[in-house]
């Protein structure tokens, strides 16, 4: 029997099947000696073959080759990655400049992840209501340096109860229309009062900050697809605290930050790292603020990761 993964507890996958059937899954054995170096190596989103047994339940069987998957590395395995969702239209990245702050590193590594399993990805600056007028300058100076880069990029307000947040958050509803988006974002970020407002009926729980400490709590501890009111899905994910990359060659990394692409096309050595290389566009680029420092920079981190394995 065919059906589509909604839901992983760690343990368990609900399965909905073709027919509307939701059933309580369990993975095969021998899927983990497959070579899946991953911690789930069933994904929400996947569309897999399952055998249902008498008591109602089910063993997951197969899995079917996926489109595309954002995947990052384990927090707690370094050498395993986890895969946040596979068979995806888009993802949501939800941002903050503060309430909590998003680091632009964890920005960037998400964007990277995505272009290299060609999931395109819209930025939401969330929280617009809660800036004071620095705050402000420095979101318009972010929102004007991703837009150029290339991304989509909204400013938003996810509390409904203050003046335009609901108009903003509602010129996104086409967006979300027959689609499957990843919601996606550090914790606190206000990823759940969100999807209460796209599926009312929702009902995800809702966290304060941390005032000590300017820090999301996790409110959601599994993933799990929402079918919206007019179609399509949400993919609702735990709060993300760092984002390591995953199998990245250093040689790939270049074509996964589009304006460093852009640039090392005219470098003088096909190899460049963009480090120290003489003939280097890209540095040159950099020199000419024609790249933003804070991108330069991720894409130096990544870089690292290869090496010594400390980001998660």
């Amino acid at each position: 029997m065919r059906g589509l993964v909604i839901k992983n507890t760690g343990s368990w996958y609900t399965v909905r099947t073709e027919n509307g059937r939701t059933i309580e899954s369990k993975i095969k054995g021998n899927f983990r000696l497959k070579g899946i170096r991953s911690t789930n190596p069933v994904a929400v989103g996947d569309h897999v073959q399952i055998d249902v047994n008498a008591e109602g339940t089910a063993l997951i069987t197969e899995i079917e080759e996926r489109r595309n998957y954002i995947i990052r590395k384990s927090q707690n395995l370094s050498k395993q990655s986890h895969i946040l969702a596979a068979n995806i239209d888009q993802a949501f990245l939800v941002v903050t400049i503060n309430h909590p702050q998003t680091s632009t590193t964890f920005i960037d590594r998400f964007l990277a992840s995505a272009e290299a399993y060609r999931v395109p990805v819209i930025l939401l600056f969330n929280k617009t209501d809660l800036l004071d007028e620095d705050e402000l300058y420095y979101q318009e100076m972010m929102v004007n340096l991703y837009e150029t880069i290339g991304y989509e990029c909204h400013q938003v307000c996810a509390v409904e109860t203050l003046s335009g947040g609901r108009e903003r958050l509602d010129k996104l509803m086409p967006l979300l229309k027959d689609k499957v988006t990843l919601l996606a974002g550090n914790s606190g970020v206000g990823k759940s009062t969100m999807i209460n407002h796209f599926i009312p009926d929702a009902d995800v729980r809702v966290a304060e900050i941390s005032d000590v400490h300017n820090l999301g709590v996790h409110t959601t501890t599994y993933s799990e697809m929402l079918m919206l009111p007019n179609g399509g899905y949400l993919i609702d994910t735990p709060g993300i605290k760092g984002f390591g990359t995953f199998d990245m060659e250093p040689e790939e990394i270049t074509s996964y930050f589009k304006e460093i692409f852009h640039f090392s096309k005219e470098c003088r050595f096909n190899n460049c790292t963009h480090t120290h290389e003489p003939g280097c566009a890209v540095l040159k680029a950099l020199e000419n603020h024609y790249i933003a420092a804070s991108r330069y920079e991720s894409y130096l981190s990544m870089l690292e990761d290869k090496n010594d394995g400390k980001y998660r």
